[in-house]
């Protein structure tokens, strides 16, 4: 099985020579070497990753199917690598470079005698790589999920009258990097009462009130891989207003879920929780996609929104998150990863969806 490295050089059109990656993400997803700056050179016969004296011992260590060369004046080794390997036209990724950064890579290329091709030719070639996902990758994302899962089950213990937002987004974050998380996913999402109607809220120290909603949009980070979860629970009662409204996102959730497989479009997938939303009497008060994908970001193709055409591939890990804002009164989303098969789908969430009365 070809390493990630040799699949993105396969994929390089007939007329480039090499790619030059620099996202610390895609970095990262093509060698495994964390650092906040390096150069990653893909040409169809290997891959060099330059980096400074601060990443040369680690990179050397750790850095997969890669040469890992020490620069100390960038320009001279990107020119004496580019005039030793022969690269005349080299991708750069569209998005990963500052105005100042792209021209300074021009020049160097220019100096050296070849041709830099900023378009979006690289992002989608490492897309197409990024959106389906291995077993190694979903077991990675299992991990954070269930690191999660057990933050938020002790953290729910602490809810009672006066707590605050953040008194509950500080517990979660350390008690998830506590269990292993290299960091949150996002900047945690924790709302109670009618703040759970803005979907992304920022926890402040707004207190949890008899009769609140509680809103949880969270997730952790482990070995690069997001989880990406949402639960909303009640304080002391749910009135029957609540309780219906809760009940409508559940039902639509699931019925999202149940739509989700090999050759379905995303927009098929939102529309099978948007329909039925709407149908229980609560249109317009769904705003956002049902979904998106995740992996070594938190936001990744596809998007599961209401006209994409997108079909899902198995091995595609989505999230599928329908919910009801009902304006300055409360709202309500019920959010799981889902691991696309071809006759259904995985949750990767363990967690029960059932309304929890606190």
């Amino acid at each position: 099985m070809a390493n990630r490295i040799t699949t993105l050089s396969m994929l390089l059109p007939k007329d480039t020579d090499a790619a030059l990656v620099i996202s610390q993400t895609n970095r990262r997803y093509l060698t495994d070497f964390v650092s906040s700056l390096g150069y990653l050179f893909v040409t169809r016969s290997g891959a060099f990753l330059l980096v400074d004296s601060r990443y040369e011992e680690a990179a050397k260590k750790q850095a997969r199917n890669c040469e890992v060369i020490l620069f100390k004046k960038l320009s001279e080794t990107m020119k004496e690598l580019i005039t030793q390997k022969k690269l005349r036209r080299i991708l750069l990724e569209g998005s990963a470079f500052t105005l100042n950064e792209a021209a300074m890579i021009e020049k160097i290329f220019t100096e050296a005698g070849s041709v830099a091709v900023k378009d979006d030719t690289l992002d989608k070639l490492i897309g197409r790589q990024r959106i389906i996902k291995t077993s190694d990758e979903i077991e990675k994302m299992r991990r954070a999920q269930r690191i999660t899962e057990d933050a938020f089950r002790e953290t729910i213990k602490l809810i009672n009258e006066g707590v605050t937002e953040k008194e509950l987004a500080l517990d979660l974050e350390f008690r998830m990097r506590r269990s292993g998380a290299e960091a949150v996913s996002f900047d945690l999402i924790v709302l109670t009462g009618s703040k759970t109607s803005m979907p992304h809220g920022v926890p402040d120290y707004t207190k949890i009130r008899y009769g609140d909603f509680v809103l949880f949009d969270i997730g952790a980070t482990f070995e690069g891989y997001h989880s990406d979860m949402t639960r909303t629970v009640a304080y002391g009662r749910a009135d029957n207003s609540q309780r219906r409204i809760y009940d409508t996102v559940l039902k639509a959730q699931l019925a999202a879920i149940e739509a989700v497989r090999e050759g379905v479009t995303c927009g098929e997938v939102d529309r099978a929780a948007r329909s039925y939303i709407d149908n229980a009497g609560y249109q317009g008060l769904f705003g956002h996609s049902t979904g998106h994908g995740v992996g070594v970001e938190i936001h990744e193709a596809p998007s599961v929104s209401p006209e994409s055409s997108f079909e899902l591939k198995s091995g595609m890990v989505i999230t599928v998150e329908p919910g009801i804002y009902v304006p300055g009164k409360c709202g309500v989303r019920i959010e799981d990863m889902v691991v696309v098969t071809s006759d259904g789908c995985i949750d990767l969430a363990l967690l029960p969806k059932e309304l929890i009365v606190l």
